[in-house]
């Protein structure tokens, strides 16, 4: 796996990798976001989306557990399983259908679902580092690689 590390000290910074991450992100690609509450995982999802197109507010689907986006190019669901009960709950969702060739899925609390959810393209994980946070980007795929490979350049 590639790993990148990056030091966020700002919500602005976070906002702003999501952005730059929106410059190198083609569909399909499925996202896992990882790290503790307030981290900063919604914070980064809200640059990425808006970056991609979208017009309007970006909100944490923590209620509807999912927030789909439909864009010109591409189509975004941004899940968010933190209040999920049990992963069995995503196939009476039809969690499958969201993971199409037209689609970014964008995962937080991607644990939650372990046994359903594919694999990630790219892992990114936000701990607490000081009064900022510490960004972990990892590939799990060949279309991961290539997002990192653009980023470090």
């Amino acid at each position: 796996m590639t790993d990148v590390k990056i030091f966020l000290e700002t919500d602005e910074q976070t906002i702003a990798i999501g952005q730059t991450l929106a410059k190198y992100i083609h569909p399909p690609l499925t996202l896992y976001l990882t790290g503790e509450l307030g981290a900063g995982k919604t914070t980064l999802s809200r640059g990425l989306i808006q970056a991609l197109g979208h017009q309007g507010a970006v909100k944490s689907p923590t209620y509807t557990l999912v927030e789909p986006y439909e864009l010109e190019n591409v189509e975004i669901y941004h899940f968010d399983l933190y209040r999920l009960a049990d992963p069995e709950e995503l196939e009476f969702m039809g969690i499958r259908d969201y993971f199409s060739d037209k689609s970014l899925c964008i995962v937080e609390w991607p644990d939650r679902g372990f046994g359903l959810l594919p694999e990630a393209d790219l892992h990114l994980h936000l701990v607490y580092a000081g009064t900022g946070r510490e960004l972990s980007i990892q590939a799990g795929s060949a279309a991961g690689r290539a997002v990192i490979e653009n980023l470090s350049e």
